[in-house]
């Protein structure tokens, strides 16, 4: 199979049958062999319905539904779990991205030799309060990442190779790391092209202020397992070492100081307790590493979500 078009949907059900017309003429012109995969993620509207309804006149339209909402990630994670093409192309469902690019993202794929390429809205229809916090955003996961090449990490216009999707998982919120998470499974060709954005036709946007503080708490957290996940203790056990170590060092000297000077006074009780504070936080932070060690080698399966119907899969 050619291509896996991959569009995870909440309260979308105004576009979606605009939407599934445009991608049908995009891949009948390039005579591709494809399915496209909609994620229902617990909508309220009567988004299951339009899918329904669009698989019915169409099976390569296939449709997944969640039971409740669990979030962009969860959905992209079904989604990849499923998809079958060569390539597969994610994109959100609000007709902000335009099916006419997957022609020149699938080559990019196939030609070029990229694993992932990621779209890049360089004119943008947001507002200042969406566009700012952005920008901010992408600077700090440049920077923690290394991935310097890259403008707008939480494009839902991406392509990938099938073996990247298959490699990687995405919980949480971490679909706004998907180039972190797939550079830290291996995956090092990553490029970007320029897509067009387009203004929102229909409904309004789903995401709040919110967003951008998670998204700077879950960037905090992918730096942190990308590097540690596998090996906490050796972040919490140095950290704990060395505090400990600080503030043994610490009671030694004053334990010797009043010996010297017969006298330990109001001045150094201060610091003698600061020592023992900074022992028993290296104590704790040792213990988190060896809990953390534990936890990760026993750790259920962190995706496992409620599927109330599937269309086609």
């Amino acid at each position: 199979m050619h291509l896996s078009i991959i569009i995870p949907l909440f309260n979308e059900e105004e576009s979606l049958p605009e939407l599934s017309e445009w991608i049908v003429r995009v891949v009948t012109a390039n005579q591709y062999s494809y399915e496209v995969i909609m994620i229902d993620d617990g909508s309220t509207d009567n988004s299951w319905q339009v899918i329904e309804q669009i698989s019915a006149n169409n099976a390569n339209f296939k449709g997944i539904k969640f039971q409740r909402n669990y979030g962009k990630s969860a959905a992209l994670n079904e989604g990849f779990k499923a998809a079958k093409g060569d390539v597969v192309i994610t994109m959100d469902a609000d007709m902000q991205d335009s099916p006419d690019e997957i022609p020149e993202l699938r080559r990019m794929i196939l030609e070029e030799g990229f694993d992932i390429v990621s779209g890049w809205k360089q004119k943008r229809y947001d507002p200042i309060t969406k566009t700012i916090p952005t920008k901010l955003f992408n600077a700090a996961t440049r920077w923690s990442s290394g991935i310097n090449n890259l403008h707008d990490f939480n494009c839902g216009l991406k392509a990938y190779k099938l073996k990247v999707v298959k490699s990687i998982e995405v919980y949480g919120e971490m679909h706004r790391y998907i180039p972190v998470i797939a550079k830290w499974a291996g995956f090092r060709k990553i490029g970007e092209k320029i897509v067009e954005h387009r203004a929102r036709k229909y409904g309004i946007t789903k995401f709040g202020w919110e967003r951008f503080i998670n998204g700077f708490l879950d960037l905090a957290t992918i730096s942190f397992v990308s590097k540690f996940g596998k090996r906490p203790m050796h972040f919490f056990g140095l950290y704990g070492t060395l505090c400990f170590l600080i503030g043994f060092l610490m009671s030694v000297y004053l334990i010797i100081s009043k010996f010297v000077t017969t006298d330990f006074g109001l001045t150094n009780r201060p610091a003698f307790y600061i020592a023992l504070t900074v022992m028993i936080i290296g104590m704790q932070l040792f213990l988190a590493g060896f809990i953390a060690e534990l936890v990760g080698r026993n750790a259920p399966e962190r995706n496992s979500y409620l599927i109330e119907k599937k269309l086609g899969i």
